[in-house]
């Protein structure tokens, strides 16, 4: 794999590793969207757990792929999932030992590739892999190393290609090519994300899509009683089903 590429150049840095959170979870929107992942982390492998403990994905098995400062490890952790998060970047991975630590949770952070992942078949009961697909140079490679070494869930998400996020992931291609420093990204049909899945074995069981409007435009009001009462009215006229992004598939063997 081109190791030139942003997605490895861009994150193989301890400034952005270090600014990540507070770029993506800080403020009010940056809370919610945290709370959100959690919650349909927890809704797609609490099936998986064994019911051991009292935690609810005791006995569960989870690889966290591109785990970047280990947010969503770290919360499967705390829910009791044995995880194990890799990131191709060690600046990263340091943040995120860091924050493990810091939140008392055991966690295993190690660099790999999401094109080649380290681990036998059917290693992890789940595997997930949050804002990955729309910054990797082969998106699919990737799903089809996800459906690989999970035995029975995987968790994706991508921008919609039929989302207001095209329109800046356009702008943002642009700009690079003409020689801006600016992080660009792809946006990805449906279709083509189920069909991966599919021609790996594993069907998508669900589909859940954020917002209309995008998550920049969120940020920026920065209210979140803002942000859900639109979003409420956008949806209620059927936008959501549309165009809502981003969207997070959980797809099963």
């Amino acid at each position: 794999m081109n190791r030139q590429h942003y997605s490895y150049t861009h994150y193989a840095s301890k400034d952005v590793a270090e600014g990540f959170d507070t770029l993506r979870f800080s403020g009010p929107i940056g809370r919610y969207l945290l709370a959100e992942q959690e919650t349909l982390l927890m809704d797609a492998f609490s099936p998986l757990a064994t019911g051991a403990g009292d935690q609810p994905l005791a006995g569960c098995s989870v690889l966290d792929v591109g785990t970047g400062t280990g947010r969503a490890a770290i919360g499967l952790a705390r829910a009791g999932a044995a995880v194990t998060g890799v990131d191709a970047s060690s600046e990263m991975l340091d943040v995120a030992r860091e924050r493990a630590a810091a939140a008392g949770v055991s966690a295993t952070f190690d660099v790999g590739d999401a094109h080649a992942l380290p681990f036998p078949a059917a290693h992890f009961d789940g595997a997930v892999s949050l804002r990955v697909l729309m910054h990797t140079p082969d998106w699919s490679r990737c799903v089809g190393e996800l459906c690989r070494v999970a035995r029975r869930r995987v968790v994706v998400d991508f921008p919609s290609i039929s989302s207001v996020a095209a329109v800046e992931s356009g702008v943002r291609h642009v700009r690079r090519a003409v020689g801006h420093k600016v992080e660009s990204y792809r946006v990805m049909s449906e279709r083509s994300v189920i069909a991966a899945f599919e021609a790996h074995g594993f069907r998508v069981a669900y589909i859940h899509r954020q917002f209309v409007l995008p998550i920049a435009f969120h940020k920026a009001v920065g209210s979140l009683g803002f942000t859900r009462g639109l979003e409420r009215v956008l949806s209620a006229v059927g936008l959501l089903r549309l165009a809502g992004s981003p969207v997070t598939m959980v797809a099963e063997r």
